[in-house]
Order: structure tokens, then sequence, then C-alpha cells
């Protein structure tokens, strides 16, 4: 039985896993074009481990340009059937604190310019999303912060903005009245994605910041940003680590049949080459 692997996606200030016995450095092409990076193989704490860092090494991605398809792509072709995702974010509530955790069970996506699906012209498929991320992994995330001594809020809503500039004060009031819990650029794009490749998805968010909406507070700057995510980095790589020694490749959810029954494009009307070129995703 080929064993599983625990999928990673770094974001801002985790761009490699300090513990992480490197195995191997995988270059793939994927059918939507290469991912940000090289997947680091390696192993931590007794699990083998895919780690990608979103941004590429350095951050010289911007989130709108990040080719999402191409990095849940690449996962799933390595044979990844669980994606923890660690994410910068800003707090929308005066209880989630900068340097607190946060593991969203929800997302609002307000993105215009990105292509957050693998169904095109072709092949339609719709796929459940009322519950965006595995609430299965999301618990043993949870667990794993909590053992670290994380300061952990469970559940809540990420708005998922465009950026790359940061809200106006206008928007991140209105994002408050939606009650959202935390804000960034990058994750409810991923989950759809994880969820038509029926991979687990969870998010572990680092806030950063306040956004703008506490007048009392400076206005959110990168300065500031940076600060407090090289702290919360630190115990995110403890996060991971403690997941990593209670990993089980065991799947307890719904998920790795989330496209069954899917697609509705009658097979006769499906081109051969885009049947071929998803067929890792769906078979």
């Amino acid at each position: 039985m080929v064993e599983k692997l625990l999928g990673v996606i770094g974001g801002s200030g985790l761009y490699s896993m300090d513990e992480l016995n490197v195995i191997e450095k995988v270059s793939l092409d994927t059918p939507f074009g290469p991912p940000s990076e090289d997947v680091v193989i390696g192993e931590l704490n007794g699990t083998r481990m895919a780690f990608l860092p979103r941004h590429g090494i350095g951050h010289f991605i911007p989130p709108s340009e990040i080719n999402f398809r191409a990095n849940i792509f690449a996962m799933k072709k390595l044979g990844v059937e669980q994606i923890i995702s660690i994410s910068a974010v800003g707090s929308m509530k005066e209880k989630l604190q900068p340097g607190h955790f946060s593991i969203p069970h929800q997302f609002i996506d307000r993105t215009t310019r990105r292509i957050s699906t693998f169904f095109t012209t072709g092949m339609v498929g719709h796929v459940a999303l009322a519950d965006p991320v595995c609430l299965a992994t999301a618990e043993v995330l949870s667990s794993a912060a909590h053992k670290v001594n994380a300061i952990v809020h469970d559940g809540g809503t990420y708005v998922c903005i465009e950026g790359p500039q940061f809200s106006t004060r206008a928007e991140s009031n209105v994002y408050r009245q939606w009650d959202v819990d935390v804000i960034g650029m990058t994750n409810a794009t991923e989950a759809k994605l994880a969820r038509e490749a029926s991979i687990c998805y969870a998010t572990l968010a680092l806030v950063t910041d306040y956004d703008c909406w506490k007048e009392e507070e400076e206005p959110v700057t990168v300065e500031a940003v940076l600060d407090i995510m090289h702290k919360n980095v630190e115990t995110a790589q403890k996060v991971l680590k403690k997941l990593a020694s209670n990993f089980k490749d065991k799947r307890s959810c719904d998920c790795g049949s989330a496209t069954e029954n899917s697609v509705v494009t009658d097979s006769k009307r499906i081109p051969a080459q885009l049947k071929d070129k998803l067929s890792t995703l769906i078979g």
C-alpha cells in the first residue's frame, strides 16, 4: 500500500519547514502549468509530507497570479489526500488578536480575477461547497494547535479578497457587518479547487493585524504584519510538527467522494483530450 502524503501549503513567511527531513524535491508539470515551486517531499515526526510555498520561495508571486489550479493538481498527482493551508490573515473581531490563530470553517469569496474551478468549457461539473472546510481535518488541526499552547479560535468565516492591496476602511467595516472573523487573499480559491480534487482542506490562519477597521490602531502596514508574522510562523511550525506525530492517513469524511456524480455533461460530448487532462482529478 502506498503511504499517504500530508500536504502543506505555506503562506506568507512560511517558505520552508525547518525540521522537515527532506527526501527529494519534485519538479512537476501539470495541464495548467507549473506550480508555484518544486514540491518538497520529506518526513516530519514519522509522517511523509509534501510542502509547497504558494507565493514561491522569497514571496515573488502576488495573490491574484498564483497558479492555484497547478498547485492543487500537483498535490493530487503526488497522492495527497489532506491539505493544511498556512496563511497570514487580518482580524475582523476584537477577540482575535494579533498573534492568535484561527481555524475558519466557512469562506466568503470576493475575488474576481481567478479561475477557481477545474471544470471549464467541454466538461461541466458542480460540487457541493456548503461546508468548504473538511471539519474532520480542522478538528485534528485544532487539537494539535491546542497541544502546543497556541491561542486558537475554532470556526468562523474567512473573507477572501482579491488583493494585493489591503482593504479600504469602508470595505473593512462592511465585512464586519457580515460577521466575518478574518480576512485574507488566497484560501477560498484553494478550498474550492481542493474540493473538486476530492482533497480534504483546512486552514491554520495566522492573525497578524486588525486590518483597518480598528481606528485606534494604526492602519495595517507590511512592517507590522511581518513582525507578528515571524512570531506566528514559529508557532505554526510547532503545530505542524505536533499534527504530523498524530497524522492518520485513513480519512473519516466524505471529501474523497466529492466529485462523484458531479459531472453533468453527456460523456459523449466531452473531448477525449479533456477527459485525459482531468483524469488525475476525477478518473
